[in-house]
């Protein structure tokens, strides 16, 4: 695109692409309005079994049932889902022909619904088309979707705002997913009544995402770094590097975080804590959905892919399960302390924040800094002790390191280049937190 070619092919713009979002106290009860506003004959309803026995998706059943609009429920979504439990909710959705979507959850919901939405719109599609490269495809959506509303049930993914949905590829034990500006949700309906439902723990790992998002976001490889330019808009990816927009979302976020996430998961009937965290994850999601992340998410997915008896507290599930933003959060320290010698000023920043005292800090201590403010911050909040806590040894290390290797779409977006030595060292620092 430029005329003269930049410096060793990067970029030399970003785009902003985010959800419409709604904020209130109640406001899910306008849902039914929307859809006889967008003119909705018929509705397809996602959630997961837990929650349909919920107030939130009580509260979407009862706006559709007031106005009148035509739905059928599919609550069947997994809880960190794969390939598998996608393929069945595109199956569902394509019987269906519905003409618009709504998903009541986490992000484990929402991913779900823009996959099915996206599959349904695109019938001829193999499903390797869309997942992103080197696993799958990764072409460009070029279909006309139906529109989707999200209702989060949870403070985490920010997947209300994001045209990103992840899954777990079984075949290959790893994580991956889909990244499209095309996919993201028409509005987002923050709703803070949904989280006072929400269990101690699920409360601090979606939280931990939500801290990963933003600091992820803030420390990324900046957009004008990223190579290569796109030769049309359409290929600019989702995710490209730190810009001065998210970083805005992404710092802001980071405040409320280090305010409030204490508090929403002590005491759960504090409202304003617990309001205050669904908007972070909101304001996080905008950041991240556009600057990206980069090593603690890439190197989450074989953390979560490759759980073995893993099961948390406060999770309702059948399955081995490591939550996201406790596989995402245990690799932070280790990660931050090798990051920051890329832009140590703003790791200090970020630690500032989140309560360390940097007056007579030494720029090339950043990493470590923020590292140790990390780990007071885990310990804190009785996170389990790395990564051995949750099943994993040294014997495990090239199996974490395999599963990261293929998330190139977040990985290269780190500040720092890393090696597969780098990766097994990150691994192994991350055993063990305090």
């Amino acid at each position: 695109v430029p005329e003269r070619p930049t410096l060793g092919n990067t970029d030399y713009a970003f785009e902003m692409a985010i959800s419409n979002i709604r904020y209130g106290e109640g406001v899910t009860k306008e849902l039914g309005m929307d859809l006889q506003n967008l003119g909705a004959r018929r509705v397809c309803v996602m959630t997961d079994k837990n929650l349909s026995k919920l107030p939130p998706v009580n509260a979407v059943l009862n706006s559709l049932a007031k106005y009148g609009i035509n739905f059928q429920m599919y609550d069947n979504v997994r809880v960190e889902p794969t390939d598998k439990s996608f393929l069945d909710a595109i199956q569902f959705a394509k019987k269906g022909e519905f003409d618009a979507y709504v998903a009541v959850g986490g992000g484990s919901v929402i991913d779900t619904c823009k996959a099915a939405n996206l599959y349904a719109a695109s019938p001829s599609s193999e499903f390797l088309d869309y997942v992103n490269a080197p696993i799958g495809k990764g072409k460009p959506v070029t279909v006309p979707l139906k529109p989707l509303i999200a209702v989060p049930t949870t403070s985490g993914t920010g997947s209300e705002t994001t045209g990103v949905a992840i899954f777990d590829f079984k075949e290959l034990k790893v994580k991956t997913g889909i990244a499209s500006r095309a996919i993201k949700p028409t509005l987002g309906i923050i709703d803070p009544l949904h989280t006072l439902s929400m269990p101690e723990r699920i409360v601090a790992n979606s939280g931990f995402d939500v801290l990963c998002h933003a600091l992820e976001s803030y420390t990324a490889l900046p957009y004008n770094k990223r190579s290569p330019c796109p030769s049309n808009p359409i290929d600019r990816p989702a995710y490209q590097g730190s810009n001065p927009v998210s970083d805005v979302w992404a710092l802001h976020a980071l405040r409320v975080v280090a305010k409030y996430l204490k508090r929403a998961i002590r005491d759960p009937e504090d409202r304003e804590a617990r309001a205050n965290m669904h908007l972070s994850s909101a304001f996080a999601g905008i950041g991240f959905g556009n600057a990206g992340v980069h090593l603690c998410h890439g190197m989450s997915y074989p953390i979560s892919g490759l759980v073995k008896t893993y099961k948390p507290k406060d999770y309702n599930v059948d399955h081995s399960l490591v939550p996201h933003g406790l596989s995402v959060v245990l690799t932070s320290p280790a990660v931050f302390a090798f990051t920051a010698q890329m832009h140590p000023e703003r790791h200090l920043e970020a630690a500032e924040i989140l309560g360390a005292d940097i007056r007579t800090a030494r720029i090339k201590d950043a990493g470590l800094i923020l590292a140790d403010t990390l780990r007071k911050f885990l310990f804190d909040l009785n996170v389990d002790d790395g990564l051995a806590a949750i099943g994993y040894s040294k014997a495990d290390i090239p199996a974490l390191v395999k599963g990261t290797l293929p998330q190139e779409r977040v990985t290269k977006l780190s500040p720092r280049p890393q090696t597969e030595e780098d990766l097994s060292a990150l691994f192994e620092a991350s055993m063990k937190l305090y």
